[in-house]
């Protein structure tokens, strides 16, 4: 080893070393009781100023002082991937339903070895998919388990919770899992997602599926399970939404917890407010504020159910900050000469986000444009703005994370926007401070102070009462399948290569398992597997449970 790479490699052990020190990596030590049903809840992306903002915001309009997750905030978490420090939603939600600290793309599962691990990362492991909290609960408790997003159902967070694979945006390895969990509800986005396969599995198990229907879903009265899913992809901002045809987050979260409550051994649920992180994307922040809104009325409604059910705690914490928000700007001097009108009559003003905005403006005349504009945001805009709207380019802007930057229509709406609001960003993309952490429990056994997004993890896992850690669970249900089925003889079908199959033999008898199912057949008769089958084409690997060897004995 030369000079160079012997001071880097000390460099490395030194910065690990003061990282523990800052960061300690430790098992969350206070004792906590176990209760029959867990919450956890999820502001994606939001950062401490939106709270402000949101608090102000309500004060200024007369709708009441506070938010409801205020009683509740007990201390604040350092949320990051195994090799950045800022984190992405993908990794960061899967260390709160996994454990595992993970890189930037990858949704419950083991990462790579990288030269900027922040934490020792366990080569051995790498893509063994990481059991997480709502897996545990169906297995290990027999509980109940359910999502409600605002987002497609195979985005990245709730993909956090019920799928494995490296890459979150790969949705043909995602949205399957997420069906073949068979969970018991699913409510949010993601109609055109939906695959004649998934739809199948549905009918096969008898899974209610709702699309866009509002009234189907609130007077369902079923036992069974349910998805209910709304729009081709993600749910309209709360802001855009039409209310006689979308349900709001505290509608869908209302009528999750009457489902699942109903449930003896109990449920595990997760909530995430999904846009309050594309608004922060965007730079939008009368949109931001209003996603934040909803989800906290959303909080409003679970705190309810859990006080008076009395057997639920519930987890409420964003998994990354985004766009660096703050309420006061170098664009506005004076900063404690600010009235609270000069700082909120304009935002409330704003009856749109820009993309709904920008929705209409490119289907109005121009010589319009100016008139449309005022109605929906009370703002004059002058000539030049309107050129500039005129000459945006493309119109529109396909990813989200990239309407604060590029020069699309609604980047331009929100420039003007913003020029006429005394609101900062620094960014159009993730932030890397503490998040707040809010939490309630019948006995009062809440996590408190600072934490880090693995001790979070530790926290679900004690709340949960889980009989044996997560990592156990993996290392039962995720094995590879080269030691499962060592001495038989093993094919693999990849005559569709999205979803290979593997086909075992021993003696007269065999097995066929598919990948991102959890449905198998032995002999040919479908049988549940119990929990998914994940196949990495990295390795050429199917990771399933050890058990099913024994289907062949």
């Amino acid at each position: 080893m030369n000079v160079y790479n012997k001071i880097v490699k000390m460099k490395k052990i030194s910065n690990f070393l003061l990282l523990l020190l800052i960061f300690p990596i430790v098992a969350f030590s206070q004792e906590v009781s176990p209760v029959k049903n867990v919450i956890v809840m999820i502001p994606d992306g939001t950062s401490l100023s939106v709270y402000s903002a949101a608090r102000w915001f309500k004060h200024y309009n007369g709708l009441g002082e506070g938010l409801n997750v205020d009683p509740y905030i007990s201390g604040t978490v350092t949320t990051f991937s195994s090799n950045a420090p800022i984190g992405d939603s993908a990794p960061t939600g899967s260390t709160y339903a996994s454990g595992v600290l993970q890189q930037t793309g990858n949704v419950s599962i083991h990462p790579e070895v990288s030269d900027n691990d922040i934490f020792p990362v366990d080569g051995n492991r790498t893509y063994q998919p990481a059991a997480t909290i709502l897996e545990a609960s169906k297995l290990l408790k027999n509980k109940a388990v359910g999502l409600v997003v605002t987002c497609e159902f195979p985005h990245a967070t709730p993909a956090d919770f019920s799928a494995h694979y490296y890459n979150r945006g790969n949705y043909n390895a995602i949205a399957p899992q997420i069906a073949y969990q068979n969970l018991d509800v699913l409510f949010g986005g993601g109609n055109s997602i939906l695959t004649d396969d998934i739809k199948q599995h549905f009918n096969n198990k008898g899974i209610t599926l709702i699309q866009d229907d509002k009234d189907a879903l609130l007077n369902y009265d079923g036992d069974g399970k349910v998805w209910a899913l709304f729009g081709e992809k993600a749910l309209p901002y709360n802001i855009d939404r039409n209310p006689d045809r979308v349900p709001s987050i505290a509608e869908m979260t209302t009528k999750a917890l009457e489902i699942l409550s109903e449930k003896e051994n109990g449920f595990f649920l997760m909530v995430e407010g999904s846009q309050v992180d594309w608004a922060a994307h965007a730079n939008d922040a009368a949109t931001m504020i209003n996603e934040y809104l909803a989800f906290d009325e959303a909080v409003g409604k679970v705190i309810e159910f859990a006080k008076k059910d009395g057997n639920t705690a519930v987890v409420i914490l964003a998994d990354h900050g985004n766009s660096g928000f703050s309420i006061g700007s170098r664009e506005c001097p004076g900063y404690d000469k600010l009235s609270i009108d000069q700082l909120f009559e304009t935002v409330s003003g704003i009856k749109l986000s820009a993309n709904g905005l920008e929705s209409i403006l490119i289907k109005t005349d121009p010589a319009n444009i100016k008139n449309v504009f005022r109605d929906y945001t009370g703002i004059d805009i002058t000539d030049e703005e309107l050129q500039t709207l005129l000459s945006s380019r493309n119109y529109q802007e396909g990813d989200y994370t990239k309407v604060g930057t590029s020069n699309n229509i609604a980047h331009n709406i929100l420039n003007i926007l913003n020029s006429r609001m005394c609101f900062g960003f620094t960014t159009g993309g993730h932030t890397g401070e503490e998040v707040l952490l809010s939490a309630y429990h019948p006995q009062g056994d809440t996590p408190k102070g600072h934490l880090t997004n693995v001790q979070v993890n530790e926290y679900l896992q004690k709340v949960s009462g889980l009989d044996i850690s997560l990592q156990e669970l993996s290392d039962r249900i995720f094995v590879k399948h080269s030691e499962v089925f060592n001495g038989m003889t093993m094919k693999t079908d990849k005559s569709d290569p999205a979803f290979p199959v593997l086909n075992i033999k021993k003696g007269k008898n065999t097995l066929e398992v598919k990948a991102f199912s959890s449905v198998g057949k032995l002999n040919g008769k479908p049988f549940d597997i119990g929990s998914v089958v994940v196949y990495i084409d990295k390795n050429d690997t199917f990771y399933l449970p050890e058990s099913l060897k024994e289907k062949l004995n």
